[in-house]
């Protein structure tokens, strides 16, 4: 039996997408049409703050979470390993902990040193690290809707800049876009004073949280059609 774990990492959780979801998402979708199922569930949950339902909010952005982990798999990126070296325990334009960007006005991007004794291990570890570079109580839930928001959409021009191209420093903005994109995900969920993997353990306790097989044995059109 495949499940998340509370205390999982990222590789871990990364893993179990992989485990569960790696032959329907090989057999049936895209890049393209996964980015779609990101960004579908992803306008639900931004949809859900709009609206004050928190709950819908929840759901929507873990499913949209696990697509995007279905997208890293498809592209081979090491998500865990390229959010640590994008976030070292720093943000990634003012290299302060916490940011500093708007205080200070930083309009040049700083250097970056990375200590790995700092590095974090599960994926609770990473969202409190990014909680103290970026904390909560400074900006409103619909802040961190909105450039999360943002975030999505600097990423998915990125696969499509790829896709059109297939040049290598292409490739490297979408890791780039894909780790602040885990950012952007913990800061919403962070607003909501969400534990992340706590979720993801709940949902994901028995293989597929639907069909409850791995590999997963929906159908493309139960796939698709999901509603949460």
């Amino acid at each position: 039996m495949a499940s998340v774990k509370k205390d999982t990492t990222i590789k871990e959780y990364q893993h179990f997408i992989k485990e569960v979801y790696g032959l329907p998402n090989d057999r049936y979708f895209s890049v393209e049409d996964m980015l779609t199922h990101v960004e579908r569930f992803m306008m639900r949950g931004l949809k859900g703050i709009r609206k004050s339902n928190a709950r819908k909010t929840k759901i929507n952005l873990l499913i949209a979470l696990s697509w995007f982990m279905s997208m890293m798999n498809h592209l081979h990126i090491d998500i865990e390993d390229k959010t640590w070296k994008r976030f070292p325990y720093l943000c990634s334009y003012c290299a302060s902990c916490p940011c500093v960007c708007r205080e200070k006005g930083v309009e040049v991007r700083q250097k970056v040193f990375i200590n790995e004794k700092k590095r974090p291990n599960t994926f609770e570890e990473f969202q409190r690290m990014l909680n103290e570079i970026y904390p909560a109580n400074k900006r409103t839930l619909e802040h961190a809707g909105i450039h999360l928001a943002e975030e999505m959409g600097e990423f998915a021009e990125s696969i499509l800049a790829f896709k059109g191209a297939h040049r290598d420093e292409d490739f490297d903005k979408i890791e780039l876009e894909a780790a602040d994109l885990v950012s952007c995900f913990s800061g919403v969920f962070n607003s909501l004073g969400v534990n992340i993997a706590e979720e993801l353990s709940f949902i994901f306790a028995d293989n597929c949280h639907v069909c409850k097989k791995a590999p997963c044995a929906c159908n493309f059109r139960n796939i698709t059609a999901f509603e949460s």
